[in-house]
Protein backbone atom coordinates (compact mmCIF):
# COMPACT_ATOMS: atom_id res chain seq x y z
CA UNK A 1 0.00 0.00 0.00
CA UNK A 2 1.26 3.73 -0.73
CA UNK A 3 0.52 6.82 0.73
CA UNK A 4 -1.42 7.48 -2.13
CA UNK A 5 -3.87 4.82 -1.73
CA UNK A 6 -5.04 5.50 1.74
CA UNK A 7 -4.94 7.95 4.42
CA UNK A 8 -4.54 7.53 7.94
CA UNK A 9 -8.47 8.03 9.41
CA UNK A 10 -8.49 10.04 13.36
CA UNK A 11 -9.87 7.16 15.04
CA UNK A 12 -6.72 5.08 13.50
CA UNK A 13 -8.86 3.36 10.67
CA UNK A 14 -7.48 3.72 6.80
CA UNK A 15 -9.84 4.59 4.57
CA UNK A 16 -9.35 5.59 0.71
CA UNK A 17 -7.94 8.73 -0.45
CA UNK A 18 -10.05 11.20 -2.18
CA UNK A 19 -9.85 11.44 -6.22
CA UNK A 20 -10.36 14.46 -8.01
CA UNK A 21 -12.89 14.46 -10.17
CA UNK A 22 -12.41 14.06 -14.07
CA UNK A 23 -12.62 16.97 -15.78
CA UNK A 24 -15.70 17.37 -17.91
CA UNK A 25 -14.74 16.89 -21.48
CA UNK A 26 -16.68 19.76 -22.43
CA UNK A 27 -15.90 22.20 -20.23
CA UNK A 28 -13.76 24.24 -22.74
CA UNK A 29 -11.83 27.76 -22.55
CA UNK A 30 -12.85 31.19 -23.59
CA UNK A 31 -10.98 32.20 -27.00
CA UNK A 32 -12.95 34.95 -27.65
CA UNK A 33 -10.36 37.46 -26.83
CA UNK A 34 -7.85 35.30 -29.45
CA UNK A 35 -6.79 36.79 -32.69
CA UNK A 36 -7.30 34.33 -35.65
CA UNK A 37 -5.36 34.74 -38.57
CA UNK A 38 -6.36 32.48 -42.05
CA UNK A 39 -3.76 31.93 -43.91
CA UNK A 40 -5.48 31.01 -47.45
CA UNK A 41 -8.19 33.31 -46.47
CA UNK A 42 -9.11 34.38 -49.99
CA UNK A 43 -9.35 31.05 -50.85
CA UNK A 44 -13.33 29.31 -50.49
CA UNK A 45 -12.73 27.40 -47.31
CA UNK A 46 -10.22 29.99 -45.61
CA UNK A 47 -12.76 33.06 -47.01
CA UNK A 48 -16.21 30.72 -45.09
CA UNK A 49 -14.17 29.96 -41.98
CA UNK A 50 -13.80 33.72 -41.39
CA UNK A 51 -16.59 35.20 -42.30
CA UNK A 52 -18.30 32.51 -40.07
CA UNK A 53 -15.99 32.93 -37.23
CA UNK A 54 -15.89 36.71 -37.47
CA UNK A 55 -20.03 36.37 -37.40
CA UNK A 56 -19.33 35.15 -34.30
CA UNK A 57 -17.12 37.76 -32.64
CA UNK A 58 -13.99 36.62 -33.65
CA UNK A 59 -11.33 38.85 -34.05
CA UNK A 60 -10.20 38.33 -37.82
CA UNK A 61 -7.59 38.43 -40.02
CA UNK A 62 -7.55 37.67 -43.33
CA UNK A 63 -3.86 36.32 -44.84
CA UNK A 64 -3.01 36.18 -49.08
CA UNK A 65 0.09 36.38 -50.69
CA UNK A 66 -0.70 39.83 -51.66
CA UNK A 67 -1.40 42.06 -48.76
CA UNK A 68 -4.02 44.42 -51.17
CA UNK A 69 -6.26 40.85 -52.53
CA UNK A 70 -6.62 39.92 -48.45
CA UNK A 71 -7.65 43.87 -48.00
CA UNK A 72 -10.43 43.36 -50.65
CA UNK A 73 -11.36 40.00 -49.39
CA UNK A 74 -11.83 41.73 -46.09
CA UNK A 75 -13.55 44.31 -46.78
CA UNK A 76 -15.94 42.16 -49.00
CA UNK A 77 -16.40 39.53 -45.79
CA UNK A 78 -17.45 42.51 -43.24
CA UNK A 79 -17.40 41.91 -39.74
CA UNK A 80 -14.95 43.77 -38.88
CA UNK A 81 -12.17 41.57 -40.76
CA UNK A 82 -8.68 42.58 -41.39
CA UNK A 83 -6.20 41.82 -44.56
CA UNK A 84 -2.76 41.66 -44.50
CA UNK A 85 -0.10 39.33 -46.49
CA UNK A 86 0.63 36.02 -44.96
CA UNK A 87 3.75 36.93 -42.92
CA UNK A 88 1.71 40.10 -41.22
CA UNK A 89 -1.43 37.65 -41.02
CA UNK A 90 0.58 35.04 -38.85
CA UNK A 91 2.71 37.61 -37.09
CA UNK A 92 -0.74 38.91 -35.43
CA UNK A 93 -2.10 36.20 -34.53
CA UNK A 94 -2.86 33.91 -31.23
CA UNK A 95 -4.37 30.69 -33.91
CA UNK A 96 -3.80 30.43 -37.02
CA UNK A 97 -5.39 28.44 -39.65
CA UNK A 98 -3.70 27.25 -42.04
CA UNK A 99 -5.93 26.46 -45.63
CA UNK A 100 -3.97 27.10 -48.41
CA UNK A 101 -3.98 24.48 -51.28
CA UNK A 102 -2.16 21.39 -50.88
CA UNK A 103 0.04 22.27 -53.62
CA UNK A 104 1.58 24.76 -51.85
CA UNK A 105 1.07 23.56 -48.55
CA UNK A 106 5.00 22.78 -47.55
CA UNK A 107 6.26 25.78 -49.32
CA UNK A 108 3.91 28.03 -47.35
CA UNK A 109 4.60 26.77 -44.27
CA UNK A 110 8.46 26.93 -45.05
CA UNK A 111 8.82 30.56 -45.92
CA UNK A 112 6.45 31.48 -42.70
CA UNK A 113 8.56 29.24 -39.95
CA UNK A 114 9.48 32.14 -37.82
CA UNK A 115 6.67 34.25 -38.18
CA UNK A 116 4.53 31.01 -36.69
CA UNK A 117 7.29 30.16 -33.83
CA UNK A 118 5.12 29.57 -30.76
CA UNK A 119 1.76 30.15 -32.75
CA UNK A 120 -0.84 28.04 -32.38
CA UNK A 121 -1.06 26.16 -35.64
CA UNK A 122 -4.66 24.55 -37.00
CA UNK A 123 -3.90 22.75 -40.62
CA UNK A 124 -7.14 22.07 -42.38
CA UNK A 125 -5.81 21.43 -45.99
CA UNK A 126 -6.99 18.25 -47.37
CA UNK A 127 -4.20 16.27 -49.63
CA UNK A 128 -6.46 15.10 -52.34
CA UNK A 129 -5.90 14.47 -56.37
CA UNK A 130 -8.40 14.42 -59.01
CA UNK A 131 -9.04 12.45 -62.53
CA UNK A 132 -12.22 10.69 -64.34
CA UNK A 133 -13.18 8.49 -61.44
CA UNK A 134 -13.52 11.88 -59.28
CA UNK A 135 -11.27 12.84 -55.71
CA UNK A 136 -8.77 10.61 -54.28
CA UNK A 137 -6.73 10.86 -51.16
CA UNK A 138 -2.60 11.30 -51.22
CA UNK A 139 -0.11 10.50 -48.92
CA UNK A 140 2.23 12.57 -48.17
CA UNK A 141 5.54 11.17 -47.09
CA UNK A 142 5.24 12.68 -43.37
CA UNK A 143 1.69 10.91 -43.43
CA UNK A 144 -0.53 13.36 -43.85
CA UNK A 145 -0.87 17.50 -44.03
CA UNK A 146 -1.19 18.28 -40.58
CA UNK A 147 2.05 15.99 -39.75
CA UNK A 148 3.97 17.84 -42.28
CA UNK A 149 3.01 21.04 -41.11
CA UNK A 150 4.51 19.82 -37.47
CA UNK A 151 7.91 18.72 -39.31
CA UNK A 152 7.85 21.56 -40.78
CA UNK A 153 7.35 24.02 -37.90
CA UNK A 154 8.96 22.19 -35.08
CA UNK A 155 8.19 25.83 -32.58
CA UNK A 156 5.00 25.94 -33.46
CA UNK A 157 2.23 24.29 -31.78
CA UNK A 158 0.31 22.11 -34.82
CA UNK A 159 -3.50 20.53 -33.95
CA UNK A 160 -5.76 19.75 -36.97
CA UNK A 161 -9.31 20.41 -37.86
CA UNK A 162 -12.12 22.27 -39.57
CA UNK A 163 -11.31 19.46 -42.47
CA UNK A 164 -15.31 18.31 -43.82
CA UNK A 165 -16.83 21.64 -43.98
CA UNK A 166 -18.48 22.82 -47.02
CA UNK A 167 -17.53 26.57 -48.42
CA UNK A 168 -20.76 26.59 -49.83
CA UNK A 169 -22.39 26.84 -46.71
CA UNK A 170 -19.82 28.33 -44.91
CA UNK A 171 -20.03 31.56 -47.28
CA UNK A 172 -23.89 31.52 -47.66
CA UNK A 173 -25.57 34.57 -45.70
CA UNK A 174 -28.61 32.78 -45.57
CA UNK A 175 -27.48 29.68 -43.66
CA UNK A 176 -27.79 30.89 -39.86
CA UNK A 177 -26.36 27.51 -38.54
CA UNK A 178 -23.68 24.86 -40.52
CA UNK A 179 -24.51 22.18 -38.81
CA UNK A 180 -21.66 19.65 -37.65
CA UNK A 181 -18.70 18.05 -35.89
CA UNK A 182 -15.33 19.19 -36.15
CA UNK A 183 -12.83 16.67 -35.84
CA UNK A 184 -9.83 17.78 -33.79
CA UNK A 185 -6.58 16.09 -33.40
CA UNK A 186 -3.37 17.32 -31.85
CA UNK A 187 -0.42 16.17 -29.38
CA UNK A 188 -1.80 18.79 -26.66
CA UNK A 189 -4.91 18.80 -24.96
CA UNK A 190 -4.66 22.22 -24.11
CA UNK A 191 -4.27 23.01 -27.74
CA UNK A 192 -7.02 20.61 -28.81
CA UNK A 193 -9.29 22.35 -26.74
CA UNK A 194 -9.21 26.04 -27.48
CA UNK A 195 -9.71 24.77 -31.26
CA UNK A 196 -12.61 22.89 -30.07
CA UNK A 197 -13.63 26.13 -28.34
CA UNK A 198 -13.15 27.86 -31.37
CA UNK A 199 -15.01 26.03 -33.55
CA UNK A 200 -18.16 25.82 -31.11
CA UNK A 201 -18.20 29.63 -32.00
CA UNK A 202 -19.94 29.08 -35.25
CA UNK A 203 -23.27 28.46 -34.72
CA UNK A 204 -24.53 24.70 -35.28
CA UNK A 205 -20.68 23.51 -34.87
CA UNK A 206 -19.32 21.47 -32.29
CA UNK A 207 -15.29 20.73 -31.86
CA UNK A 208 -14.63 16.99 -30.85
CA UNK A 209 -11.16 15.35 -29.64
CA UNK A 210 -10.52 12.59 -32.28
CA UNK A 211 -6.34 11.55 -31.58
CA UNK A 212 -3.03 12.87 -31.97
CA UNK A 213 -1.69 13.96 -34.99
CA UNK A 214 -1.07 10.37 -36.18
CA UNK A 215 -4.36 9.95 -37.08
CA UNK A 216 -5.01 12.90 -39.44
CA UNK A 217 -4.54 10.83 -42.39
CA UNK A 218 -7.67 9.36 -42.57
CA UNK A 219 -9.39 12.46 -41.24
CA UNK A 220 -8.46 14.11 -44.23
CA UNK A 221 -8.56 11.25 -46.93
CA UNK A 222 -12.03 11.55 -45.68
CA UNK A 223 -12.77 14.62 -47.61
CA UNK A 224 -12.57 12.28 -51.00
CA UNK A 225 -15.77 10.17 -49.77
CA UNK A 226 -17.69 13.76 -49.13
CA UNK A 227 -16.98 15.04 -52.11
CA UNK A 228 -18.21 11.97 -53.68
CA UNK A 229 -21.73 12.03 -51.43
CA UNK A 230 -21.95 15.84 -52.48
CA UNK A 231 -21.65 14.87 -56.13
CA UNK A 232 -24.30 11.92 -56.15
CA UNK A 233 -26.77 13.80 -54.08
CA UNK A 234 -26.22 17.31 -54.94
CA UNK A 235 -25.52 18.15 -51.19
CA UNK A 236 -23.23 19.78 -48.68
CA UNK A 237 -22.56 16.80 -46.42
CA UNK A 238 -20.64 17.15 -43.24
CA UNK A 239 -20.12 14.83 -40.51
CA UNK A 240 -22.12 14.21 -37.09
CA UNK A 241 -20.66 12.11 -34.34
CA UNK A 242 -22.98 10.03 -32.09
CA UNK A 243 -23.45 9.10 -28.79
CA UNK A 244 -21.38 12.07 -27.50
Amino acid sequence: MTSTDRTDSPHGADRPAARTPAKDPWDLPDVSGLVVGVLGGTGPQGRGLAQRLARAGQRLIVGSRAAERARAAASEIGYGVEGDDNAGTARRSDIVIVAVPWEGHAATLESLRAELTGKLVVDCVNPLGFDKKGAYALRPEEGSAAEQAAALLPGSRVTAAFHHLSAVLLQDPDTVSVDTDVMVLGEDRADVEIVQALAGRIPGMRGVFAGRLRNAHQVEALVANLISVNRRYRAHAGLRLTDV
